[in-house]
């Protein structure tokens, strides 16, 4: 696919999306975006797309529209980086701007992509699992806070003359591989992210500063464990995120096992040190989280096939509790004492 050739819809130019679409857009694609915040689409419109990487910051101006009917002509790959909670409405609205061979690649976070494969078909859907970090500062202002890869591939396995256009794509925004268990990617992926940005959320912690407490590892490394029994009843294959191997990692009973778990979780957070929970920055705009699709997911498959996740439906639960007013962000909620049983 010859970049003058392709053109790109990303949908949402939120952190993962103003990034991604950001840096595509320097290297010389044809990129559109969709955003429903008018704040900014009046931003990248007047003064540009602020983008910042850990190496630079640069702005870009593509063309952005607030409403799906203002846009002309059909994207040839829709790079899909809303909210997991604007599924299925949002991929109706796309449906009929595509063409026979558009690609959409679900940039969410969650298992979204059988979702999406529901309503425009499996040949037309590619997982894309994000290893980089990213923040909204503010709309129209976004930055990579961490370096990281996609890794992509369809729900099949199969790898196409498709696939590989939407890697060269994304690799013009971080390097990209394929893979033939996507699905196992994504699952990793969604465990992490169920550690990651559900704790961040809870307590109001940057990783890094999360991770130096212990409490909070030990949720960490219980979160992991109820999602692999989930994934071992379902007879899948969870693949590494970020080197980290959830089989190796949860091996061992003994002092020093638990010792490498924690010294593990340390450096996960001093390496992503930076990066602010995507859930936590919903919660301070006044958004509903993704947390059905994150820890939720974990916990409504454990009932589903008789695993017992009390930690993931307690997360999910104090979340919701959160996004209700019922609870305030802040390190108390680590002194719940359902979590005694974790520490």
């Amino acid at each position: 696919m010859p970049k003058k050739n392709i053109k790109i819809l990303v949908v949402g130019a939120g952190a993962i999306g103003g990034v991604t679409g950001g840096l595509i857009s320097r290297a010389g694609y044809d990129v559109r975006f969709l955003e429903k915040n008018l704040r900014a689409v009046e931003r990248i419109r007047t003064s540009g797309l602020a983008v910042g990487t850990p190496k630079e910051k640069f702005t870009v101006s593509p063309p952005v529209f607030a409403d799906v009917a203002e846009i002309e002509g059909r994207p040839d790959v829709i790079l899909l980086a809303t909210k997991a909670t604007a599924l299925p409405g949002v991929v109706v609205d796309l449906k009929p701007l595509m063409k026979a061979d558009t690609a959409i690649v679900s940039l969410q976070n969650g298992l979204c992509e059988e979702a999406i494969a529901a309503i425009v078909g499996k040949d037309a859907t590619i997982g894309c699992v994000i290893g980089w970090g990213a923040t909204l500062h503010e709309p129209g202002v976004v930055e990579m806070t961490s370096k990281g890869e996609f890794i992509i591939g369809r729900l099949d396995g199969r790898t196409d003359e498709a696939l590989l256009g939407v890697q060269s794509l994304l690799a013009a925004a971080a390097p990209t591989s394929i893979s033939a268990n996507i699905m196992g990617h994504l699952y990793g992926k969604l465990i992490i992210n169920s550690c990651i940005t559900t704790l961040g959320a809870i307590c109001g912690l940057y990783l890094g500063q999360m991770l130096r407490i212990r409490k909070a590892r030990n949720l960490f490394i219980e979160i992991i464990r109820e999602g692999m029994d989930v994934a071992g009843a379902r007879g899948l294959r969870v693949e590494p995120v970020s080197r980290l191997d959830f089989g190796s990692f949860l091996r061992g009973t003994g002092p020093l096992s638990r010792l490498k778990r924690h010294a593990l979780i340390r450096l996960v957070g001093f390496k992503y040190r930076r990066l602010k929970s995507s859930s936590l920055q919903s919660l301070e705009r006044g958004e509903r989280t993704e947390i059905d699709f994150l820890n939720g997911f974990i916990a409504a498959r454990g009932r589903e096939l008789g695993v017992k996740t009390p930690l993931n439906v307690f997360l999910t639960a104090c979340l919701k509790d959160i996004e209700a007013g019922r609870r305030k962000i802040g390190l108390s909620n680590f002194d719940d004492p359902f979590l005694e049983a974790f520490r």
